[in-house]
């Protein structure tokens, strides 16, 4: 036995002062880089009535918007409603691009014949 008694087991790590590292600490999740605008949500809806796809995107927004509110309130953060309005921005900006590569006949919709591209690969 070492002078002074025995000594305790150490487990865990140390830091150079003998006392134990504390737990990790959870981080809160990142917000959104910016709130969106009070009324973002109701200009956005005007938006998407006013696009061509009206018929699928607006029950389609509507539905996650609704959503959003019990998220929020089951996580105590805002973040779920910024990322809808965010994510439907960037969805109705970015349709008319999607539009000219449909209307352009490069549209992906079908899938490709596996022995015609075994084939290709073989030669």
């Amino acid at each position: 036995m070492s002078p002074g008694g025995p000594q305790p087991i150490r487990t865990g790590p140390r830091n150079p002062t003998g006392w134990r590292r504390s737990p990790p600490t959870w981080s809160a999740p990142t917000p959104p880089p910016y709130a969106p605008a009070p009324g973002a949500p109701a200009e956005l809806l005007a938006q998407l009535r006013a696009d061509r796809s009206a018929e699928r995107w607006v029950p389609a927004f509507e539905g996650e918007w609704a959503a959003a509110p019990e998220e929020s309130r089951r996580t105590f953060s805002l973040t779920t409603l910024y990322e809808v309005v965010h994510v439907w921005q960037a969805r109705l900006a970015s349709a008319p691009a999607a539009d000219a590569f449909v209307a352009s006949g490069r549209d992906e919709n079908g899938f490709g014949d596996m022995a015609e591209l075994r084939g290709r690969l073989r030669r």
